[in-house]
């Protein structure tokens, strides 16, 4: 099946959007932190698909929900498809995140609309863990509610001091091992780049074990342009090396991420 019946369209806050599509196969397939790659438009100014991460799978009913924010003319375009149209879709690309183990604490960070990649983890997660999200302001604040419908414990950073924290997410991170003394912690993360070069330096730094969802602009979606890459660490005079985030990634454990001398 290559095209995705869109059964619903929706703007539920600010510039952000769901949209669900009938898809069964991916919805089978789909694991937390996979891709879905967008066909939006079928002509020659937009041949280029458009990377969405999977929010959410419903396998009995065959959907397909992906949350996503009209930042240019792709998602504009996405934003005014309607209710019975499709959209050729490619997908599940990409690795995914490791299931948490039972012994394992999960606390979760994602920067905005990073939040989508890892619903499907923290709803399929054995142990319920802690949620930090962080934003830069109230009208980002977005898909908390439903962390908390799971029994997450959610907390919120902004940069402004709108909601929750003023600051930046990784100022939670203290205080939520503090308040969970002696388990052992698995971080996962998605959201802006500069977010998770931080995170992994402080997890490296703590030897506290986690994995990050590098997102990067994506062409091909199957690992054959290398438009995509990121530097991880290999063993070379430069000690790095570029890997294709669409293919190796976009889910990389922390210890493989390269963040400089």
């Amino acid at each position: 099946m290559k095209f995705g019946t869109i059964l619903k369209n929706e703007n539920f806050k600010s510039d952000y959007y769901e949209i669900v599509f009938y898809h069964p196969e991916i919805a089978a397939a789909a694991r937390a932190g996979q891709f879905v790659h967008v066909q939006i438009d079928e002509i020659s100014s937009r041949m280029l698909r458009r990377p969405f991460s999977i929010h959410d799978t419903d396998i009995e009913k065959g959907t397909v929900t992906v949350v996503y924010k009209v930042v240019g003319d792709g998602t504009k375009r996405l934003s005014g498809k309607k209710v019975g149209e499709c959209c050729d879709l490619l997908s599940a690309l990409g690795n995914s995140y490791s299931d948490v183990a039972p012994d394992e604490y999960p606390i979760i960070i994602d920067g905005g609309y990073g939040a989508a990649a890892t619903y499907i983890l923290a709803k399929n997660s054995p142990v319920k863990g802690s949620f930090l999200f962080g934003a830069r302001g109230e009208r980002d604040v977005i898909l908390t509610e439903k962390y908390q419908a799971l029994n997450w414990d959610v907390k919120i950073a902004t940069n402004d001091g709108s909601v929750g924290h003023q600051g930046l997410v990784t100022d939670l991170i203290a205080k939520v091992i503090e308040e969970n003394p002696g388990k052992k912690f698995k971080f996962f993360a998605c959201g802006p780049h500069p977010m998770l070069i931080a995170l992994t330096k402080i997890l490296m730094q703590q030897n506290l074990d986690g994995e990050i969802s590098l997102d990067h602009v994506m062409c091909c979606g199957i690992g054959a342009c290398f438009a995509c890459v990121v530097k991880v660490n290999a063993d070379n005079e430069q000690k790095w090396r570029y890997a294709r985030s669409c293919s190796e990634g976009p889910v990389f454990n922390v210890k493989e991420v390269y963040i400089g001398d």
